[in-house]
């Protein structure tokens, strides 16, 4: 019998609560849900007023893995979606509003991945984004002196960055903007990226060419364009381990030696919220938020 719950007045059906979704620790889909619950009051604000692109892995890592931006067959009617222009035609997309559209949403087992604009805004970024992607044998800890540099280089222009786990093997950078078009803020965060090259040769790379990669940080700034999206802040991804896209502090990246000193798994959101609340919070604060050059 598929167990039904109550969030904040909404019934929700939820299935297949014993699964193993994370193979590596046993963790199911029912410890998947309560963790997205016990973080959801950092989580949602990330995902308000976003179209939700959502990285489904219902099976696990090794399952199916495969991206919906649509409006999944079946969202209830309650769930807030909104029409997003797109290149190809405008399309119908979920925004996660509060706890009963994350709950059901988490349901599908899925990364939450959004755009650097708001729905009232399309194509106005107001975050600035740099995906740091480690090339093996480099690790996050190569990504952390990188992170160093640009954090640098973004304050020498006003623009204050924070940073966080990818979840995966890398780091990623954000600051908020006011808003400013999304072409402008991808130009310049390529311009950072060749500059950050050119100031650590041996270190950074700018372009996705695989062949450059290996042993260097590859400083994506292309996920800055309207039409990409990036994990969200403390989003589960779909690896062996219910790894987490956590909000890290800078001395945590000053002083990172190895890589699993900054990976963090499901059950360790809940203390760092404790002791830190959430670190990206002053992303919110308008007063906060900087001007391109």
């Amino acid at each position: 019998m598929t167990p039904i719950t109550e969030v904040e007045g909404r019934r929700l059906s939820l299935s297949n609560l014993e699964k193993v979704i994370h193979p590596a620790t046993g963790f199911t889909k029912g410890e998947v849900l309560h963790y997205y619950a016990t973080a959801a009051d950092a989580l949602l604000p990330h995902l308000r007023d976003r179209p939700v692109s959502f990285l489904r892995y219902p099976d696990g890592p090794d399952g199916q893995v495969f991206f919906t931006k649509n409006v999944p067959p079946g969202t209830p009617e309650w769930v807030t979606t909104a029409e997003v222009p797109r290149s190809e035609g405008p399309a119908r997309m979920v925004l996660v509003q509060d706890l009963a559209s994350l709950v059901w949403a988490t349901n599908l087992v899925t990364e939450f991945h959004t755009p650097q604009w708001l729905i009232g805004a399309p194509g106005d970024a107001d975050r600035l984004v740099f995906d740091l992607d480690p090339g093996p044998p480099a690790t996050v800890v190569e990504c952390c002196e990188a992170a160093l540099w640009l954090r640098s280089r973004l304050a020498s222009d006003g623009i204050e960055a924070y940073a966080k786990t990818s979840g995966s093997k890398g780091l990623h950078l954000l600051a908020a903007l006011r808003p400013t078009p999304s072409d402008r803020a991808t130009e310049y965060a390529k311009k950072l990226a060749v500059e950050a090259e050119r100031a650590m040769p041996r270190l950074v790379v700018h372009r996705m060419t695989r062949s450059l990669r290996p042993g260097k940080v590859f400083v994506d700034w292309s996920q800055n364009a309207a039409r990409k999206t990036t994990a969200a802040p403390y989003t589960l991804r779909a690896r062996a381990e219910p790894t987490v896209s956590a909000p890290v502090t800078w001395a945590e990246v000053e002083q990172c030696r190895t890589a699993r000193e900054l990976t963090f798994l499901a059950p360790d959101i809940a203390p760092r919220l404790r002791d830190h609340g959430d670190l990206l919070a002053p992303l919110f604060d308008a007063r906060r938020a900087g001007s391109l050059p």
